[in-house]
């Protein structure tokens, strides 16, 4: 485990990704990864209000719902970091909303405070002043142990932080975003260096590239299985990324491993990356991941993986 500064949360290496829960993975699959995941003594579940709005008939909060009844029918909510998110899919950050947001996350979950709650996209029409001081008013209830800025810039993450410095606000204590071997760029042009700065932790979704870091997406592979296939093989469009491959292939050798681990080792040996996000619809795709978490890669193996994508 690892501790989220200025946070009484300690974490398992490996985030859960709970997209998948309620959208490719029924009620009674998420439970069994959820299970998988518990017995390796993970305790980390990220989710999102909006999850999975983007399917037909679905509203949001289908995640948070799975979630919440697992929690609850396991026992299991003292023993779990759970992680959410409030304005997705154009709800903005404005009081009214994080606050009517919030209250139904909590019954969805069936809890009474949420450990991590995250702005999911910053919205530049609310003042940073009303949004952080409504993150303010939720964890002083005690509804929000800690919050997360996640889908920010460097200059809005530093402005945010300095407002909370100003008016004594509860600061943001980690940043998630789209971060992985193949999306280096944004984050390590300016973000990486700030997050650092301010002694923040880095919780990067995606952190398998939409699977294409699995490995299971090569030239001349047709007909994977899964909603991010097109997204995912698009990384073949790119001959770096098709080289990296062979690297990850060499690697994941050496160790007796996972392609998938090797790709989330590297990604937690980051500076300041505290837990990677990474779904799974199965305890199968699960125990290909969960290696990472006890994998030392040397510095030779981690600059050969740095620099096929540099």
């Amino acid at each position: 485990m690892a501790n989220i500064p200025s946070t009484d949360l300690d974490v398992f290496p490996l985030s859960l990704g709970g997209n998948v829960f309620g959208w490719t993975a029924d009620e009674s699959q998420s439970f069994a990864v959820l299970d998988a995941y518990a017995a390796a003594g993970g305790n980390f579940i990220d989710s999102a209000d909006v999850y999975s709005n983007w399917v037909p008939g679905h509203s949001g909060g289908e995640s948070e719902t799975v979630i919440g009844n697992w929690l609850r029918r396991r026992g299991k909510r003292d023993d779990m970091i759970v992680a959410t998110k409030v304005g997705g899919g154009g709800d903005g950050l404005a009081p009214e909303t994080i606050r009517t947001h919030a209250e139904a996350s909590l019954k969805r979950l069936g809890t009474d405070r949420i450990d991590l709650y995250y702005a999911h996209y910053d919205d530049p029409d609310t003042p940073l002043e009303e949004t952080l001081a409504a993150f303010d008013a939720l964890v002083r209830e005690g509804k929000v142990r800690a919050i997360a800025a996640s889908n920010y810039s460097a200059d809005r993450l530093a402005q945010a932080l300095a407002v909370s410095d100003r008016e004594g606000f509860a600061r943001y204590v980690a940043l998630q975003p789209h971060y992985n071997l193949v999306e280096r760029d944004d984050y390590e042009n300016g973000l990486r260096d700030l997050v650092a700065r301010e002694q923040l932790v880095t919780i990067p979704y995606f952190g398998l590239a939409k699977g294409f870091l699995t490995g299971k997406y090569r030239p001349g592979v047709n007909g994977v299985e899964s909603e991010r296939a097109e997204g995912a093989s698009a990384y073949l469009e790119d001959d770096r990324n098709v080289a990296l491959l062979g690297v990850l292939d060499d690697i994941a050798t050496a160790h007796e491993t996972t392609v998938a681990a090797i790709s989330l080792a590297w990604l937690l040996a980051q500076p300041t990356v505290i837990a990677p996000i990474a779904s799974a619809r199965t305890p199968e795709q699960l125990t290909g991941l969960l290696p990472f978490a006890a994998l030392q890669l040397g510095d030779d193996e981690l600059a050969r993986l740095t620099a096929a994508t540099a």
